[in-house]
């Protein structure tokens, strides 16, 4: 395992499948929360009175990563995981689930956080993190605060198009984005009202034979432990979408009816503004709470 300080290690053959704590500026972990995004780290000296500060863990699969390379390093960190002491994990599905399903799937460990997104086909969707200690009250409950946002995050993309003049957008191009933006999270906000399939991974916490029994049930994709992971509030969670199979690159993003760009790489809030603007990847926000 790694710790702070010391380098990822590398399975033989394969590719790193994660950076785990590291320093990094303000800006950088504000920008870390997106999907495919790459984290620019740089070094920092925390405070004597606190260690941890500016200290950021991530874990999952790294943008740009080879999926399959990931599942295996996973499992094996997971195997060689020794001792009784509870640690935290991430635990990928390998689909979308809704709430009443995870209790089940997620039974004899501690759920600390679920991972969830609405699979729009085509289109990029904010990730979001939510909190939870009961499962699924929490997870409706925190699927039903999302919503309330993106109610508000629509609105606001429609204010800005109605807000638009032809001196100030000739070509109809920010018209058209605010428009789509507006679809996407009022979409995102009706998913998230009526419960909807969208967990895809869950932060856990219990001990390495119990999680060694979590990743054996079936809907489990893999668990993957993180022993170094102290702080939820300083960590990064980038578990694999259930549809990326070879490699960690977010989905295509268009419009119906428009022809398909070619995908954004540092792109996932769905109601960002024409500038690119993108939330953070908590739940309240942004993409989801990470490692």
């Amino acid at each position: 395992m790694t710790r702070p300080g010391e380098p990822s290690a590398v399975l033989a053959g394969s590719a790193p499948r994660r950076r785990r704590p590291r320093l990094l500026t303000v800006a950088t972990l504000a920008g870390a929360v997106a999907v495919g995004a790459v984290a620019a780290r740089t070094a920092a000296r925390a405070p004597v009175g606190d260690p941890t500060v500016g200290e950021v863990t991530r874990v999952g699969v790294v943008a740009g990563g080879s999926v399959p390379d990931y599942l295996r390093a996973a499992a094996a960190e997971l195997a060689a995981l020794g001792g009784t002491e509870e640690a935290y994990a991430l635990v990928s599905l390998t689909g979308y689930r809704p709430p009443g399903s995870l209790a089940p799937a997620l039974a004899g460990v501690s759920v600390a956080e679920v991972v969830a997104r609405v699979p729009l086909p085509d289109r990029q969707t904010e990730i979001v993190r939510i909190p939870v200690q009961l499962v699924p009250e929490h997870v409706r409950a925190g699927m039903t605060e999302v919503a309330g946002r993106k109610d508000r995050e629509a609105a606001d993309q429609r204010a800005r198009a109605a807000a638009l003049t032809d001196a100030t957008d000739r070509d109809g191009e920010l018209r058209r984005r605010y428009d789509s933006g507006a679809r996407v999270a009022a979409a995102e906000a009706a998913a998230y009202r009526s419960g909807c399939a969208c967990v895809y991974a869950a932060l856990v916490r219990a001990d390495p034979p119990a999680l060694r029994a979590l990743a054996a049930r079936p809907g489990v994709r893999v668990v993957d432990p993180a022993p170094e992971l102290r702080r939820l509030d300083r960590s990064v969670l980038t578990p694999p979408l259930p549809e990326q199979r070879d490699t960690a690159r977010p989905p295509a993003d268009r419009e119906p009816g428009r022809p398909t760009p070619g995908a954004s790489p540092d792109v996932i809030g769905s109601s960002r503004s024409p500038e690119g603007a993108t939330e953070g990847a908590n739940s309240g926000g942004s993409p989801g709470p990470p490692r």
